[in-house]
């Protein structure tokens, strides 16, 4: 994929979307009508609670959600980075570009500067984390993954706590940076909302209401006010 970091992205990461988080489908609607302005929308994973590209359920719940961001990618350019809570993404879009986690990173330029992005799940993860993540986005599981498993795991969320610090966050971050390729690094998935040298903890969206902009090639957070 051919393509650069514009000025001016914006980055939503972490949104959980709809267990905590229904000021999402306002944020789109602001982008959609103009109202917040930005020339490229990246979406950083975990936009949803559950999202997977072969559930018939999922694919019809969240069937408008899934047509206002094809009516987006219409208009800027919108690229969604899988996440460990929304993969196999492709068969839902054709205006969005998904990114799944065997191709995580994405290396885009900005001005001469290369940005790894990714949603955060690659790197420093436990042996069982991979063998896990691995495992659920392979096509025989994901064929035999029944309906009523998605249903399940989508209400199962709703209790799941999210929003909280991590201690020692700093050393993780410093072997994080050591996994990419590009010094400016941008990853989700942490919920930390912080900045520790080059390396950039988008906030979660479904915590802080904050999401992300790139100015003058630095990553700024932004509170979304309704």
């Amino acid at each position: 994929m051919h393509t650069y970091l514009k000025e001016g992205a914006l980055f939503i990461a972490d949104a959980h979307y709809p267990n905590r988080s229904e000021t999402f489908l306002s944020l789109l609607e602001s982008i959609n009508s103009g109202q917040i302005k930005t020339p490229q929308l990246i979406l950083m994973g975990d936009i949803f609670d559950l999202l997977v590209g072969n559930s018939s359920y999922l694919k019809e719940k969240f069937s408008n959600e899934i047509e206002l961001l094809e009516e987006i990618a219409q208009k800027i350019e919108t690229i969604y980075i899988e996440g460990n809570h929304d993969f196999y993404l492709k068969p839902l879009f054709k205006y969005v570009k998904t990114i799944p986690l065997q191709n995580q990173p994405l290396i885009l330029n900005h001005n001469g500067k290369n940005f790894s992005l990714a949603h955060g799940d690659k790197f420093n993860t436990s042996l069982f984390y991979k063998i896990y993540t691995k495992t659920i986005r392979s096509p025989l599981v994901l064929k035999i993954l029944p309906e009523i498993t998605a249903k399940y795991m989508l209400k199962r969320m709703k209790n799941k706590k999210i929003c909280k610090k991590i201690p020692n966050f700093e050393a993780i971050a410093e072997k994080i940076i050591k996994s990419h390729k590009a010094k400016n690094i941008i990853e989700a998935h942490f919920h930390q909302g912080r900045q520790i040298k080059t390396y950039t903890s988008l906030p979660s969206f479904a915590c802080t209401k904050q999401y992300a902009v790139l100015k003058n090639g630095k990553v700024e957070f932004v509170k979304f006010e309704l």
